[in-house]
């Protein structure tokens, strides 16, 4: 198996060769005078089984149209198998019309990967909403592998919380919370995210409805995919201080981390926020090299 990196992930191609037993695979990507993509595979790729990484993250349609040349070329240059790694899926979250004239675009880049030869996809804790799967999003084999178990190690380890609770900022992350909480050998919960209304428009804000789980004096624990704005994980740290928690943390797979958003979550009470490799940043503790390399030797 040769594992090629793209130019935005490869020192996570670089880990998971070596969680693997072996070296990289050498991929030379430049750019012309004109803004055009350069790319050369060094290695002999004919009748080899080939795993291409590239995270989708921050400029998702450069890093998308060098994943399409990449397989393209592994095709053309006679690959057996193509296996195409995402850790972050860019254009995931449309996944429907939802008025007329729309681009389905998780349908649209999922094509564009088959059609680039890619035979098979990973991605890492997908938000897919409403398809629930991204095996309904490929014709080709697909899986969405996640970061939990790692991020959950990484809390126990590192973060040594005391009389724990995990807690999904909003109903979808309960998911998430229960893998973590697994790890940490105690219960998970999850919040009711509710978007506030003004004169009949959705607003960009959101309240937390905490119910009537109690934190008094635990360590809490919030677990979920993706941390953008951080304004659903500031609300719930705020209701979990009132309700009188210990210490707050947050592990993240996806740490997006829009501007403001950090310094946003801290102010609301969180001692310490934990992301993975799969968009890497300055909280970027966790890598998902076990989780990828795990995934390609079943």
């Amino acid at each position: 198996m040769l594992i090629l990196g793209g130019s935005a992930s490869q020192p996570l191609a670089e880990k998971v060769a070596k969680e693997l037993g072996q070296e990289p695979g050498h991929l030379e990507v430049k750019r012309f005078p004109d803004g055009e993509k350069y790319l050369r595979i060094y290695n002999e790729v004919k009748d080899q089984d080939v795993v291409a990484i590239q995270s989708l993250y921050r400029t998702p349609d450069e890093n998308i149209f060098e994943l399409l040349l990449l397989n393209d070329t592994l095709r053309d240059l006679g690959a057996r198998s193509i296996t195409a790694v995402a850790p972050y899926l860019a254009y995931a979250r449309q996944d429907s019309r939802f008025f007329p004239g729309e681009a389905v675009s998780s349908a649209s880049v999922a094509r564009l990967l088959e059609y680039a030869g890619t035979t098979s996809f990973l991605t890492i804790d997908c938000h897919l909403h409403r398809l629930g799967d991204v095996a309904k999003v490929f014709k080709i084999p697909a899986r969405n592998l996640t970061a939990m178990h790692e991020l959950g190690k990484y809390a126990r380890e590192h973060f040594k919380p005391r009389n724990p609770i995990v807690i999904g900022p909003d109903e979808e992350a309960e998911q998430w919370a229960s893998v973590v909480a697994k790890e940490l050998d105690t219960e998970h919960v999850a919040f009711r995210k509710v978007r506030v209304r003004k004169e009949g428009m959705t607003s960009s804000k959101v309240e937390v409805d905490a119910g009537d789980i109690e934190v008094k004096g635990r360590d809490v624990v919030f677990a979920d995919d993706i941390v953008s704005t951080g304004g659903t994980i500031a609300e719930a740290a705020k209701a979990c201080k009132k309700g009188g928690a210990n210490r707050i943390f947050v592990v993240c797979t996806h740490p997006v981390l829009a501007e403001g958003a950090l310094k946003r979550i801290k102010a609301a009470g969180v001692l310490k926020v934990i992301g993975t490799d799969t968009y890497p940043g300055p909280i970027s503790k966790v890598t998902v090299a076990p989780v990828i390399a795990a995934a390609l030797k079943s």
